[in-house]
């Protein structure tokens, strides 16, 4: 079973919406017990980085969900927010994030002259940077996702990054260390690609 986390902060709907789409059962937390018993975790999350930490503690979420990760090794996809979440922190706020990868959230800077803006917002190409069973009968060349987002995640380690995409250089669209897997872009709103990805995510044991 997988437990999408509710922690006040997520576009829960459309995650278990594409969920069922694809034909996989899912459940939204209401207690502990919930992430007790999952299989698998889904950390969806839009705004402050602070705010979703503090939830997340307060709901007494925090602690059972990495103790979940790191003891018993279930899959967990962290997306947008839920992504950054999982990292050392963020610019954005004072907070400790999950500290699961070695990596930390930076927001976008560009010059007037660029004109980039932030945040980064629609479709944009992840580049794959290792093999992994997430794009398994995807096409490498093809692999387009949405996103919206001001901040970014720089990975200390190389061999943890799995996708890139450019936006006024390049930052880090995905990564994966053993069961921990972040996606900056939105699964659950990227059509067929998104739709590919959680299909394979859900194939994944442990």
């Amino acid at each position: 079973m997988v437990t999408i986390v509710d922690y006040g902060m997520g576009n829960l709907g459309s995650v278990k919406n594409m969920l069922k789409k694809i034909g996989y059962p899912c459940v939204i937390s209401m207690t502990k017990d919930d992430i007790i018993q999952a299989d698998k975790l889904i950390l969806p999350g839009v705004g402050s980085f602070d705010r979703a930490i503090n939830n997340l503690k307060k709901l007494e979420y925090f602690d059972l969900i990495k103790s979940r990760v790191l003891m018993d090794e279930i899959p967990i996809l962290g997306v947008c927010l839920g992504m950054q979440l999982l990292t050392k922190g963020s610019e954005e706020g004072k907070e400790p994030g999950f500290g699961l990868i070695d990596a930390y959230a930076h927001k976008f800077t560009f010059s007037p002259s660029s004109g980039l803006k932030s945040p980064h917002m629609g479709w944009n190409l992840a580049k794959i940077n290792k093999k992994s069973l997430l794009f398994d009968s995807m096409n490498e060349q093809e692999n387009r996702f949405y996103f919206v987002h001001s901040y970014a995640v720089q990975c200390e380690n190389e061999e943890d990054i799995l996708t890139t995409t450019n936006h006024g250089g390049r930052f880090v669209s995905a990564f994966e260390k053993g069961n921990i897997i972040g996606a900056q872009f939105h699964p659950e709103k990227s059509h067929k690609f998104g739709m590919g990805f959680l299909e394979n995510f859900m194939k994944i044991s442990k």
